[in-house]
């Protein structure tokens, strides 16, 4: 028997099948989707591949298999080759995102009889790390690499080690010596879930709206029949719960859930419902804040039947879920279920595939559903669930706009108008509490010499560095270069050096000076950085009752504070001066997103939003919070400008150590597609550099195409990706992405 495998390599030359010979012993374990261990070329290391066919003889002279490891089903074989159509990646890269996260322990029984492995800490503390680093006492980037990888998995084992960076336990021994890290011997307790000890709670009477969905969904459920919902209600309409009965629905049938949340941020509010009504025992969760062995642990829990509920992240789409009854992805309308790392692909479209697959039902949920999800349901394909009313009969908040040109008039400066300044102060007086929301991070935005306008920026990407005040250093939240703060121009020595722009750390700071007596809370990116810290963050914001929360897009969705009844939207033009036609779309669902998070209970919610634009329709219509009149207007823009969902937008991107080189191949592209796509149907434009021409030292071109995708046009793509694999180019890289999230 001759199998037909995929090296597991990401070079695009390897995309394609190798022959090897199955011995007798390995008949009867290998399958289609087994991962193997295969000589590969002149390597004498044994390289791992995965088998996609069979079959009686090969016109090649063969080698054997040399072991066989687990298996993934047909289907997930079938969903990784269309993955990789769909996406212009290899087959290999779509079979990973399908494998058991994290290195294979010894056995299960290993954990219930609490046997203990070695585990590896660091020993000294996170800003003792960075000092050691950043002053050359730690050199290697080996041993950087190591640790960086520790600090993000503490308690992770030496194979996990190995297999994740790829070095030797001779690094982890000097580390250890050095007294860097220290190993342990601890119990093997990788339950995520271990410590959440929440009250039952029983279903609530569903309204009369909250009914009529679900009985419509329970109809699909009940007949084994695949059908796309949108699950359209305005904030606070009680969409959860129409989730969780649901759930309760197939738990009953005997099968299995899956609930994809956008943000690591949503899981613990989410999981602590779901945990409430269902118990831990019955749940799985997988997001990227787990550690390698929970993950790994919970992958198993769902493979072997004994997790009937999956909450997580996008990846969670390719959990092994046995029998599976239906799919929830809420907030759908949210950038993240789009993956902009190789595979790129879109969560929900997987999901579609295997709902499919599957015949079960498709829920979407938002207050703010996507343009493109929307319109789809006044196609007729997507059915449309509509919520009109808050479920606890609470009002949606009143919504003033402020405009900041006037504030400006009027001599206020500062970060807050007066009117946001005084309902802050009327909120502290009444120990309610509050939102600020800044969607932006650090201190300042960029740096600038006054004197000869120099604007200081990342030596490896043609971007700005940002000022993070607390480190006191520049950063480039590109490739997360570091240096110290600029007092004197690098271009003529003035020491005239100003900060421009407004972070969440100077909203902070300002805020404290303000309103000196109240407590505060910021929620970033460069806060939630260690394990468990959205959790500790949202809990002490609600228990302790802190005053006000300040925070970046992070804070906007699917939170419940009973308390909170006012939110300010410190500058509502950050995400409307993008350069991306889903501007206008992208600041609508932000700010009826922020609004929703006021007055969800007994209290009266009131949102200040400040802008330059109070004239954006975009704006005004969030302050109306009439997402009907939105869709209306954006929907006849789109289908002028010829934009999605009236066509594809595909991004085809290259990025090269060599400017001649890039040009050169880009060029190569331009002209192939021309060719190809060379009718009415499509338009390629020319090449030109991205907006941001250069990240880590790497020259970056792009093509933009519009079109509607069909098997041809994306035969095509193929195609030229394998033309310019084979022109064997020294450093010039290619990727192609539909849709993208962003268009830099």
């Amino acid at each position: 028997m001759i199998a037909e495998v995929i090296i597991n390599r990401s070079a695009k030359k390897l995309n394609r099948t190798f022959d090897y010979n199955v011995p007798k012993e390995f008949e009867e374990l290998i399958l289609i989707g087994s991962e193997v261990l295969v000589p590969f070329g002149k390597s004498k290391k044994l390289q791992e591949a995965y088998v996609v066919g069979f079959k009686e003889s090969s016109n090649y002279e063969i080698k054997d298999i040399v072991n066989v490891k687990n298996n993934l089903s047909d289907k997930q074989i079938e969903l990784a080759k269309w993955m990789a159509k769909r996406y212009f990646c290899n087959v290999s890269d779509c079979i990973k995102l399908m494998q058991a996260p994290g290195s294979k322990r010894k056995n299960e029984s290993s954990r219930i009889h609490d046997k203990k492995i070695n585990c590896v800490y660091l020993k000294i503390d996170d800003e003792t790390l960075l000092f050691e680093i950043e002053t050359g006492k730690i050199k290697s980037e080996k041993q950087k690499k190591v640790l960086k990888f520790i600090q993000d998995n503490p308690g992770c084992t030496i194979p996990e080690i190995e297999m994740f960076t790829g070095y030797t336990r001779g690094i982890v021994k000097t580390l250890e010596k050095n007294e860097y890290i220290e190993i342990t011997q601890k119990k093997i307790d990788r339950d995520p879930l271990l410590h959440k000890e929440i009250e039952h709670t029983n279903k609530l009477k569903l309204t009369q709206e909250q009914n009529s969905a679900y009985n419509k969904v329970v109809e699909a459920l009940e007949n084994n029949k695949y059908e796309q919902f949108l699950l359209y209600g305005v904030t606070g309409s009680g969409k959860t719960e129409v989730y969780l009965q649901l759930i309760e629905k197939t738990l009953e049938n005997n099968k299995t859930a899956v609930v994809l949340v956008p943000e690591i941020s949503l899981t613990p509010q989410m999981l602590d419902r779901f945990i409430a009504r269902f118990g831990k025992n019955s749940i799985a969760v997988l997001h990227s804040k787990l550690s390698i062995g929970e993950r790994y642990d919970e992958w198993n829990k769902i493979a072997s039947g004994r997790a009937k509920i999956v909450i997580g992240a996008r990846s969670a789409i390719f959990a092994p879920t046995n029998n599976i009854g239906i799919i929830i992805i809420d907030e759908e309308h949210d950038s993240s279920y789009k993956s902009e790392m190789t595979p790129k692909y879109n969560a929900k479209e997987i999901a579609k595939k295997i709902a499919k697959q599957e015949n079960i039902p498709l829920v979407l949920g938002s207050a703010t559903p996507d343009i493109n999800t929307y319109y789809k349901t006044q196609q007729k394909e997507i059915t449309l669930l509509k919520l009109t009313k808050r479920a606890n009969d609470s009002k949606l908040p009143t919504v003033k706009v402020i405009d900041l040109k006037q504030e400006l008039a009027h001599g206020n400066r500062t970060m807050l108008s007066m009117e946001l300044h005084s309902l802050i102060e009327e909120n502290l007086k009444k120990k309610h509490q509050t939102i600020l929301f800044l969607n932006r991070r650090g201190y300042s935005t960029f740096i600038m010499c006054r004197d000869c306008g120099h604007v200081v920026k990342c030596p490896n990407c043609d971007i700005s560095l940002t000022y993070h005040k607390y480190q006191n250093k520049l950063k480039c939240h590109y490739c997360g270069h570091e240096e110290n703060l600029v007092t004197i121009c690098p271009e003529c020595h003035s020491k005239k050096i100003r900060y421009f722009g407004t972070g969440t750390q100077k909203l902070e700071q300002e805020i404290n000076k303000m309103f000196p007596n109240a407590s505060t809370i910021r929620m970033d990116i460069d806060t939630v950085s260690k394990k468990n810290s959205h959790e500790e963050i949202l809990n002490k914001f609600k228990d302790e009752n802190i005053d006000i929360l300040i925070g970046t897009q992070m804070v906007v969705k699917g939170h419940h504070f009973p308390n909170v009844t006012l939110v300010g939207v410190i500058a509502a033009d950050s995400s409307l001066n993008i350069d991306d036609y889903r501007a206008n779309e992208r600041t609508f669902q932000i700010l009826t997103q922020v609004a929703g998070r006021a007055g969800r209970e007994k209290l009266e919610g009131k949102v200040i939003i400040q802008t330059y634009n109070p004239e954006s329709f975009s704006i005004e219509h969030a302050k109306k919070q009439d997402y009907d009149l939105f869709y209306n207007t954006e929907i006849l823009l789109r289908a002028q400008l010829k934009y999605p969902p009236f066509c594809d937008i595909i991004v085809i991107g290259f990025n090269s150590l060599h400017e001649e080189e890039i040009k050169k191949t880009s060029n190569f592209v331009y002209e192939y597609l021309q060719q190809r796509l060379n009718n009415e149907n499509f338009k390629v434009f020319v090449p030109m550099p991205s907006p941001i021409e250069k990240i880590q030292n790497r020259y970056r071109w792009r093509i933009i195409v519009k079109g509607n995708m069909t098997k041809e046009s994306n035969k095509a793509f193929n195609e030229v990706i394998k033309q310019v694999t084979d022109m064997n180019l020294k450093t010039t890289r290619i990727s192609i992405d539909v849709n993208p999230n962003n268009m830099i």
